[in-house]
């Protein structure tokens, strides 16, 4: 995707865009065997981040360099009406730098995204070319979380 990025005075021709995006990862109480061994749902929450952070960190995306994986956060326990259950989430925050907007679906396309904050450019202008096919990588990326959820669901 070539669009044009500016900066905050409407100067510049810079590619990339750097955008924090949080990501919450559940974790729901799992029983153990026989009559102990069981995990609590916040120790199910902080392994999932875990499991995420070394994914993140040793896995190379196309178009993306991961600045910086914050897991300050404290982890929160929600009761879930469906599940009749409390249900864990530990919050990450990732900071990158994508080449493009195209780049960035990945993840707010996920079940655990939660928030983006897009931290530069001021500005993105984009030509029509570039808008539909951002818009079909959309499409894409939608139809594969949709396959997803429903091999999860349904397995």
């Amino acid at each position: 995707m070539l669009s044009r990025i500016q900066d905050g005075d409407g100067n510049g021709d810079r590619e990339g865009i750097l955008v924090k995006i949080r990501l919450d990862f559940k974790g729901s109480h799992k029983s153990g065997r026989f009559l102990f061994g069981g995990k609590p749902t916040d120790k199910a929450a902080e392994e999932a981040r875990e499991q995420q952070v070394t994914v993140f960190r040793n896995v190379p995306l196309q178009g993306i360099n991961i600045i910086d994986i914050d897991v300050g956060s404290d982890v929160y326990t929600v009761f879930d009406d469906v599940t009749n259950s409390d249900v864990a989430y530990a919050p990450l925050v990732l900071t990158i730098k994508a080449d493009s907007l195209e780049n960035v679906i990945k993840f707010i396309t996920r079940e655990d995204f939660r928030k983006i904050e897009i931290l530069d450019p001021a500005f993105i202008t984009m030509n029509h070319t570039d808008m539909e096919r951002l818009l079909f990588k959309i499409h894409e990326e939608m139809k594969e979380f949709s396959l997803r959820m429903e091999k999860k669901y349904h397995s």
